[in-house]
């Protein structure tokens, strides 16, 4: 017989705050049943049956396929359901999505004018999402207690958590209602999971603009712009969050709870996260993703459960035009996508945009920074296509295959992560760009090499991060509700951003 906490009836909202407040109301009481329990079982205590807690809902029902007050949201797009029917999808962490989750809210309101109903769900919660931050109870265990754990307690189940709904497969049975996120609530907590584990930072630390690239050098730099923020008692960021939620608040600030539990892990974690926070989460977060195309997937697969408003690619490239030279710009407007790592979720036939609002900040950005403009800025910065590929050794391939591909797509630039990013950004409704460093030329004799490296490093990394930050600083003063383009919505779309 299952082990429940106390039932809490559905309710029906016109108000988008009280269905929050309700939510929460669930989720928090399903999670404290679920760590009470875990805590008697570690414990040894024999509990009354299967433990079970189930995630809230929230769903809606409209009979017209007309959005009825839509004034003010007309621009966006999002916020509205894609014609009649019944919507739900599953929640998780109202802590950490209570602003995310209130806006979505509202627009359903606003545009259909129908009740939002929230309640209990049917999908349990795998046990190991509830555990907090800093729990560790589970580590207390033997062998032969932890292996009992799966008769008494419901463990994460990869069927519920799959990407269907984002890849555009997903079809709901007869009588189910279609979906009215993304993600369900078991895909977002086992991607918060895993943000933990490759960026070494709580996902609570993570800002809605995000920079990748593939080089400490370029977190070093941003690590020096982050405490040089925290220096400055008139900064607009409050904080800088490194690797074992490790914080800096702005001078001036007091200590936040919690703040004492950060620690600088022994060695840096996969893919390190900093984040320079504004206090209304549009800060800049930096990942050192590392090099290839399966790190740029697998961190792009949890950051987007966040649905941040950007996220850009500052990497080395190589140059694949005899006119270019070392430490030259690329700004993407196309990709050639030989990295393979999404091929199943996305096919090739699939084009990849390019998105007007990041394009337009970065080249300001670029003309910003650099101060250059007409012939010395076209000498030096230019538009293209960019190849990404899987393997770093292309120029060892005896049939010159990738080269004469290259050729073909008239490619100017050539990397292993940009593409999968700019991908994952299009398959996930993540507005994405790509501003590349040309770093060597293999094509025409300028591989790198030490010295030259070293020297290339020093003239270029802090400039192409400026670029980088004043692109963000752009795209924000523009305002977000700009960013999520049309280009990144199906004509059978689910609601949430």
């Amino acid at each position: 017989m299952p082990y429940l906490p106390a039932f809490i009836a559905p309710s029906r909202f016109t108000d988008p705050a009280a269905a929050l407040a309700k939510a929460r109301e669930i989720y928090d009481t399903n999670i404290a049943h679920l760590r009470e329990a875990m805590q008697r079982f570690v414990a040894g205590d024999t509990l009354p049956g299967h433990v079970r807690a189930c995630y809230p809902f929230v769903r809606v029902q409209t009979d017209t396929v007309a959005r009825l007050n839509s004034a003010e949201s007309a621009h966006l797009s999002y916020g509205f359901v894609a014609g009649p029917g019944r919507f739900e999808t599953t929640l998780t962490r109202p802590d950490l999505y209570a602003d995310y989750y209130l806006e979505q809210f509202t627009l359903l309101l606003q545009n259909h004018q129908v009740e939002l109903e929230v309640g209990t769900s049917s999908q349990p919660i795998p046990v190991h999402f509830s555990f907090a931050e800093h729990d560790h109870i589970e580590g207390n265990l033997s062998a032969e207690r932890r292996q009992l754990m799966r008769d008494v307690f419901d463990l994460p189940d990869l069927a519920a958590m799959d990407d269907g709904i984002a890849n555009g497969t997903h079809e709901s049975r007869p009588g189910e209602p279609q979906p009215l996120s993304l993600f369900t609530a078991p895909r977002v907590d086992y991607s918060l999971q895993r943000l933990r584990h490759y960026t070494g930072t709580g996902p609570e630390h993570f800002q809605n603009f995000l920079l990748f690239t593939n080089y400490q050098f370029y977190i070093d730099e941003f690590v020096r712009l982050g405490h040089e923020a925290m220096a400055n008692p008139d900064s607009e960021y409050i904080a800088f969050v490194e690797p074992g939620n490790v914080v800096t608040r702005r001078v001036g600030m007091p200590s936040v709870a919690g703040d004492e539990l950060g620690k600088m892990p022994p060695r840096l974690p996969q893919m390190p996260g900093y984040h320079l926070v504004r206090a209304d989460r549009s800060g800049i977060t930096m990942v050192n993703i590392g090099v290839g195309p399966a790190n740029a997937k697998t961190i792009t697969d949890h950051i987007a459960v966040l649905r941040p408003h950007a996220w850009i690619m500052l990497g080395h490239c190589a140059g694949l035009r005899n006119t270019q030279q070392l430490g030259d710009y690329v700004l993407a407007h196309g990709y050639v996508r030989e990295d393979h790592v999404l091929d199943e979720e996305l096919p090739l036939w699939v084009p990849i945009p390019a998105l007007a609002e990041i394009q337009v900040a970065l080249e300001g950005a670029v003309r910003e920074v650099t101060q250059l403009k007409g012939a010395e800025l076209k000498r030096m910065f230019r538009t293209g296509t960019v190849a990404s590929t899987d393997n770093r050794n292309w120029e060892l391939l005896p049939d010159n295959g990738p080269q004469r591909r290259f050729s073909q797509s008239r490619a100017v630039a050539l990397d292993m992560e940009s593409a999968t990013i700019a991908a994952n950004g299009f398959r996930f409704r993540v507005p994405y760009g790509t501003l590349l460093c040309v770093s060597d030329k293999p094509l025409h004799g300028e591989i790198k090499l030490p010295g030259m490296a070293n020297h290339f490093y020093r003239e270029r990394v802090d400039q192409h991060l400026r670029i980088g930050i004043r692109a963000i600083e752009l795209l924000r003063a523009e305002g977000v509700d700009q960013l999520h383009s049309r280009k990144l919505r199906s004509f059978a779309e689910v609601a949430f951003q």
